[in-house]
């Protein structure tokens, strides 16, 4: 016993001797008027574990701290006062023999620009992976010296936020209303994996922008011109794991900072686990503990100091780029009451928000069992939204380039009709391809029947349609060839590209032809109420016809989509179909303009598709 008092004391006079050291603090900064009024200020540098903390500020209180297994760490809990105002405080550290070191730590006035707006049904979600969308600023190319190479798939290509910027007239001008980033901050990775962060995945700084992307504040101003133009903001956010050289790595504050911190203990991908009520607890452990690959560590959520650090963090980036939504990556597999916990504070701050979590399960009951306030969950998780990744499945199944299955279209028909097991029928993302899949978009299609039907599906379906960058020009890509593949560049987004297809010029004729489509749809939902806020009512596709009709209907506001999945022209007798045909209403093609006769029947081609406002006549 007395030589371990001995080794401390030794210690203790070993760091006061020297002087103090700080450097880094994260958050960098906070604000005053929170609703939450703790905050958490994680402090590094080396031996600073037994230093005494002052802090003199009106109405801030000193609360705790915390000192770490590593000697290298503080955690230092504020309690912020409803009257504090903004302005710089004071940190002080010190040491014996009058060793100290006085840190500044601003508290900002809390902003009043847009953000924390949410996204809802009204929106379509364009996801843009920004390394291989354009490249504005060729001079953030080169970092570490890892330059671009756009002839290798998992390669950086030079893409920026700089180049989103550039564009955001021409995502305006085709009707997007929402833009959604891949992961933006910072990734390094060293090694063989050095070349494949260029997706984001591997985040090794949360509170910095990536600069081969740009800076904290041009990601800020380029979140301000999308507001500016009408536009929402989506921030992908990955709180399972973190980049293997994050620099924690090689100096963990906790001992259980990570799970299976030893090393590297593969995730068993056994996303059922979570919700199955037969399944041991070492089973869950192995899914949600283990890591996707060597170079993205696992984090452990259920360390409460880690868990306010991520909570901390979204905030941090709603305050002050002014977000408007979080996509999370892998929500399965963190741990299940940090997600309830970081979903509710979030919320509770900013009450318009949203959170759309990563679910990838193929059938509808585990997807409902993650959204909030479900039937089928015991436990709460808070979350409002989940991406469908069962209808996406059937959309493929029944727009498939060649199916020899007898009325397709049903395989959707049957995803909808068990709608009943989710809570809120409005909160599902609905998609057909995303930067993890196959693009749905062959390379082998001369034709757009097919997308024609797929793209008016999405947009008049329940739920909040999301689309992938290059999809209004055909972009394809098969998950088979690897995910870089995936995630091609855009035509034109590059200086001296032969290829621009940001201008009609650029395009050919088919991809005009498409493009002209889908702008037109994504014009016209901006319109009509019933698309988004509307009931669904459909009907089971019949083995005569082939056709799958539904309607959007909205007190006196409606529209019917008729799909046809046969080889054949049909002929379609309205009757069938009085519920959702207002008496005395006209029709109008909404992508021809033309009139159509509602009263008695409507043909459509082969593979064909329409979307037909329901006009009701003013009766004098």
């Amino acid at each position: 016993m007395k030589n371990n008092l001995l080794i401390l004391l030794l210690f203790c006079l070993s760091i006061s001797a020297k002087a103090i050291e700080i450097s880094h603090i994260e958050p960098p900064f906070w604000w005053t008027g929170m609703k939450n009024s703790e905050l958490q200020i994680m402090v590094y540098g080396e031996d600073i574990r037994y230093l005494d903390v002052w802090l003199e500020y009106p109405d801030v209180k000193l609360k705790q701290i915390l000192r770490p297994d590593n000697p290298n760490y503080l955690f230092i809990y504020l309690e912020i006062g409803e009257n504090a105002q903004p302005g710089i405080m004071k940190l002080t550290f010190s040491g014996e023999r009058k060793n100290r070191i006085v840190k500044e730590y601003e508290l900002k006035a809390r902003s009043t620009d847009k953000g924390a707006q949410g996204f809802s049904p009204s929106d379509v979600m364009y996801l843009i992976m920004p390394d291989r969308f354009a490249n504005g600023d060729p001079s953030n190319d080169v970092w570490d010296d890892e330059d671009v190479n756009r002839n290798e798939p998992f390669a950086r290509h030079g893409g920026d936020l700089a180049g989103i910027n550039a564009h955001l007239d021409y995502l305006n001008n085709l009707g997007i209303t929402t833009i959604w980033l891949n992961p933006v901050l910072e990734n390094k990775m060293n090694g063989p994996e050095k070349y494949k962060s260029y997706h984001g995945y591997a985040i090794t700084d949360f509170y910095k922008v990536d600069k081969r992307l740009g800076t904290n504040e041009e990601y800020r101003q380029l979140i301000e011109n999308i507001h500016g133009r009408g536009m929402k903001i989506v921030m992908d956010m990955i709180y399972n794991h973190c980049g293997s050289q994050h620099r924690w790595m090689n100096n963990l504050p906790y001992s259980d900072w990570l799970n299976h911190q030893e090393g590297f203990v593969p995730t068993t991908h056994n996303l059922l686990t979570v919700m199955d009520v037969h399944a041991p607890q070492s089973e869950v452990e192995a899914m949600t503990d283990g890591w996707f690959v060597p170079s993205m560590p696992d984090l452990n959520q259920r360390n409460k100091y880690l868990a306010d650090y991520l909570i901390q963090n979204s905030i941090w980036w709603i305050e002050y780029a002014r977000i408007d939504g979080i996509r999370h990556d892998t929500h399965p597999y963190a741990d299940f009451h940090f997600l309830a916990e970081w979903n509710r504070r979030l919320l509770d701050e900013y009450p318009d928000f949203n959170i759309v979590g990563e679910s990838w399960y193929a059938a509808g009951a585990p997807l409902a069992w993650w959204q909030r306030n479900s039937k089928l969950n015991k436990g709460q998780t808070n979350l409002k939204t989940v991406m469908d990744f069962n209808l996406m499945t059937a959309c493929n199944e029944a727009f498939a380039v060649e199916s020899s299955e007898r009325n397709p279209l049903k395989r959707i028909y049957e995803v909808i009709a068990q709608d009943f097991m989710y809570e809120d029928l409005n909160n599902i993302l609905v998609f057909l391809d995303n930067h993890d899949t196959s693009r749905f978009l062959k390379q082998e299609e001369t034709d757009l029947d097919r997308y024609k039907q797929a793209i008016a599906f999405l947009l008049t379906t329940r739920g909040i349609p999301q689309l992938y960058y290059g999809t209004e020009i055909l972009m394809t890509g098969e998950k088979k060839d690897g995910d870089g593949n995936l995630r091609k560049d855009f035509p034109g987004g590059w200086q001296g590209d032969a290829v621009n297809a940001f201008t009609a010029e650029g395009r050919t004729d088919l991809q005009n032809e498409a493009h002209d489509y889908l702008q037109k749809l994504l014009q016209f939902r901006k319109t009509n109420s019933a698309v988004a806020e509307g009931s669904l009512i459909h009907y089971a596709p019949d083995h005569q016809t082939e056709c799958y009709v539904y309607a959007r209907v909205n007190d006196n506001n409606g529209v019917l989509v008729i799909i046809n999945g046969s080889n054949k022209e049909q002929t379609l007798p309205l009757e069938k179909y009085h519920e959702v045909i207002y008496m005395g209403c006209v029709g109008k093609d909404v992508i021809s303009g033309e009139s159509i006769n509602l009263h008695q029947s409507v043909t459509v081609s082969a593979k064909g598709v329409m979307v037909i406002e329901m006009i009701v006549e003013e009766v004098f």
